[in-house]
């Protein structure tokens, strides 16, 4: 809503009224949120946000048990649809009273919607309208905080129609085009293995067979090894930090990774396109040819090739799944928003926190302060 078009006003029973998964609204202090668009995305789950529909949820925003980020409130904005009128609710008080959340005064919810307020499109540092590939360089030392101030919209990167769409892609085309790989090639590795000719050598006068009962072993150590390599290629490629003058390294990294940041539930974007991943993918398929026997080489070729499908699909479902509660993958999806909206500088786990802990960049938990 343009700051300069006067707030709609809805009455404390209308407000209530929209507490379905088809219309979900709640309420900030005195401010209305039409909020049924980021269910599905919320990483504590759509109910816990069901629960609450009608009411207001000050309290949940300041945790515990989870305190809410400045780009999440900047977030939430994106959804504002008017205010609560109070002339026509009966019992205001009631409300706080259910909700079990302290008073607010009016100086103080002014307060907090002015310091989060929605990311306008015609203020903003780019143009919305025009693809935004070119234009990014040009934001210089501004780039890095603009980037990580995320919105919930599509992002255009390419005038050409073609370029553009060879940024995008379906969930199911990863696996429905790397999966027959994996197939073919575990099958192959195995037969490769069965010759028993495969023979790993540690110094000129020693060496060890590599039996065909083995590929599990390897297989699952490639997958192991992808996981360090996707940590490494998310902390130290996709979040690395361009120069403020450079304008052609801050494209590049925005094509990389900062769209992803800037529009995270983009869903086109979630996953990498075969055609962009085969160079990379073929180019580690030659380094394990190179360092390794064949047999062995493919074996942890493969399994990594796997790994890397599950990541994709792993990254996918953190975005957009719904994992119940207290399940690794729930606390996964909850690490990873955390990532996205408040600690951009640590978390760079996806399929696993592993990683994080020798490298000293796991997001620490939060604590809350009892009251006395």
């Amino acid at each position: 809503m343009s700051p300069s078009v006067s707030p709609r006003f809805f009455s404390e029973k209308e407000v209530a009224r929209h507490c379905t998964k088809e219309s979900c609204w709640v309420l900030l202090g005195t401010r209305v949120y039409d909020v049924t668009g980021f269910l599905r995305m919320h990483p504590g789950g759509e109910a816990l946000i069901l629960r609450r529909s009608g009411t207001d949820i000050g309290r949940e925003m300041d945790g515990p048990p989870h305190r809410h980020s400045e780009n999440a409130r900047r977030w939430m904005e994106q959804y504002y649809i008017g205010e609560l009128d109070r002339d026509s609710a009966k019992d205001r008080q009631t409300l706080r009273e259910r909700r079990k959340t302290p008073e607010h005064t009016q100086e103080e919810e002014l307060s907090a919607a002015s310091r989060c307020s929605k990311v306008n499109p015609e203020t903003d540092l780019v143009d919305w309208e025009k693809p935004l590939a070119w234009q990014v360089g040009h934001l210089g030392e501004k780039y890095d905080t603009w980037v990580h101030q995320p919105v919930d919209r599509p992002i255009r990167l390419f005038q050409n129609p073609m370029m553009e769409a060879s940024t995008k892609t379906s969930w199911y085309m990863v696996p429905m085009v790397w999966m027959p790989l994996v197939f073919y090639l575990s099958w192959y590795c195995y037969t490769i293995l069965a010759q028993e000719k495969t023979r790993v050598f540690l110094t000129t006068e020693y060496s060890f067979l590599v039996h065909k009962y083995t590929l599990p072993f390897f297989f699952l150590l490639g997958m192991f090894l992808w996981s360090f390599i996707e940590y490494c290629i998310h902390r130290f490629l996709f979040h690395m930090r361009p120069p403020a003058h450079n304008y052609y390294l801050i494209t590049l990294h925005f094509l990389l990774h900062g769209q992803h940041h800037k529009s995270p539930f983009d869903g086109s974007r979630l996953v990498f396109p075969p055609g962009l991943a085969s160079p990379v993918i073929g180019g580690f398929y030659l380094l394990t040819r190179q360092m390794f026997p064949e047999g062995l080489g493919l074996s942890l070729f493969v399994g990594g090739l796997c790994g890397y499908v599950l990541y994709d699909m792993i990254h996918y479902y953190l975005h957009y799944g719904s994992p119940q509660k207290g399940s690794y993958m729930y606390g996964l999806k909850a690490y990873h928003v955390k990532h996205h909206f408040e600690h951009q500088t640590s978390g760079f786990g996806i399929t696993t926190t592993f990683w994080d802990y020798p490298f000293n960049t796991l997001i620490p938990e939060e604590t809350f302060e009892k009251s006395q």
